[in-house]
């Protein structure tokens, strides 16, 4: 494999324009602009507090709900297609990707309880052999999540969330061959397909964010959204913009946050259970990640790892290491951070960048994906040593797109 095969995935930009007054109100709620053959929604009897929408003095502005949406070219259908499909079926299927972070089980969540609040049956599935991490605990319906291997009923739809691929959804997979409808909602760009609906849109900050666009719509066919839904997709968006740090943060993840906010999302339960509890053993896992970073690239690449004896070691666990990257990635003068973790199951990489580089083609390179500035992948041919090498052997291909990117942002 060469430096030459980095990529990047293309993508098209369509714009949807709507604007729906709603119970009165001045200022307009926006959502999907439904197809010829499909009904107006009608008017939500618990309207979310109207939000100021840039784009009615700035068009080419997003808004939440009313968007400059950049679909792939991958996708065939509209939110507002999928919700049509929703509301038609039932005996839902909800799954999310192996390992499953915070805005994977939000979106699920989210979208479970809109669900069963029509009336529907709907199972979230689980499809990693290891248990959740206990931080999500505090998420409504956590419990009610299901081992893909231990689901036995009927599956009238299946709806991928957070997940584009299917070696990404484990033993989820033979629920999917067997569902007769079969959705895809997600933000990771990729270049296949799993279902016979797919929606993937890379701006949205969240998986999340594109489920409660969902949820909203669901609301006008007849769902109640609860606290507890909003609860779950506010974990979700929140996690996946870093607590609303990260680059991906726009202004669609501010509106979107308010809606949720308005449905009773408690913004300091989220940032109790996610980002304000370490333990002490993920400190000591840091200490020793930072005494092994290794620099390249004129110090803006950093490099570190943690080997199984260092878990056994330090008395931790494999979800004590989450957040190290982010520590390697907050050193100055950093732009780009990759950490490696040795596992049973192979090298697990986590690639972030600071500002503008694109580590979803360092990740491709390895079988992996992501975002432009999140990306990750699993190495599982060679030593941890090794697969250190060998991504340190396409950091120069990533700095050389940096100078001239970072004048740009810093300018």
């Amino acid at each position: 494999m060469t430096n030459s095969t980095l990529h990047s995935s293309s993508l098209h930009e369509r714009d949807v324009v709507e604007h729906k007054q709603q119970a009165g109100k001045k200022l307009t709620v926006a959502q999907n602009t439904p197809a010829a053959h499909e009904p107006v929604p009608a008017s939500s009897p618990n309207p979310a507090p109207v939000l100021a929408s840039s784009s009615e003095s700035n068009p080419a502005t997003s808004a939440f709900g009313l968007s400059r949406d950049g679909v792939t070219p991958q996708s065939n259908t509209t939110l507002s297609e999928i919700v049509q499909q929703l509301c038609m079926c039932d005996n839902f299927v909800i799954t999310g990707h192996v390992n499953p972070d915070g805005d994977c089980l939000g979106a699920q969540l989210a979208l479970m309880h809109a669900l069963r609040s029509m009336g529907k049956t709907a199972t979230c599935i689980r499809v990693s052999n290891t248990p959740l991490d206990s931080a999500f605990q505090f998420l409504p319906g956590i419990n009610s999540i299901v081992p893909a291997e231990e689901f036995h009923g009927e599956c009238g739809c299946f709806v991928a969330v957070d997940v584009p691929t299917l070696d990404r959804i484990g033993a989820g997979a033979q629920i999917l061959q067997a569902a007769p409808v079969s959705i895809t909602i997600d933000h990771h760009a990729c270049d296949t397909t799993m279902t016979q609906y797919v929606y993937v849109n890379p701006r949205a900050a969240a998986a999340s964010l594109l489920v409660w666009r969902v949820c909203l719509m669901l609301e006008q066919q007849g769902a109640t959204l609860s606290s507890a839904a909003a609860q779950c997709a506010f974990t979700g968006l929140a996690t996946d913009t870093g607590s609303f740090q990260y680059g991906n943060t726009d202004l669609d993840a501010f509106e979107c946050a308010c809606s949720l906010l308005h449905y009773g999302a408690n913004v300091a339960l989220t940032s109790s259970f996610m980002f304000q509890r370490r333990t002490l053993a993920s400190y000591k896992l840091q200490a020793r990640t930072i005494s092994r970073a290794r620099f390249y690239c004129e110090n803006t690449c950093v490099i570190s790892s943690l080997a199984l004896d260092d878990f056994t070691q330090l008395h931790a666990t494999l979800s004590d290491s989450e957040d190290l990257v982010n520590a390697l990635r907050s050193i100055e003068g950093v732009e780009v951070a990759v950490m490696l973790r040795e596992t049973p199951d192979g090298i697990r990489c986590s690639a972030r960048s600071k500002l503008c580089a694109n580590v979803r083609m360092l990740a491709q390179n390895f079988g992996g994906g992501g975002h432009i500035g999140a990306a990750g992948f699993t190495i599982h041919d060679a030593s941890l040593d090794e697969a250190c090498n060998r991504v340190a052997a396409l950091l120069p291909t990533l700095y050389a797109t940096l100078p001239e990117e970072i004048q740009r942002v810093r300018a």
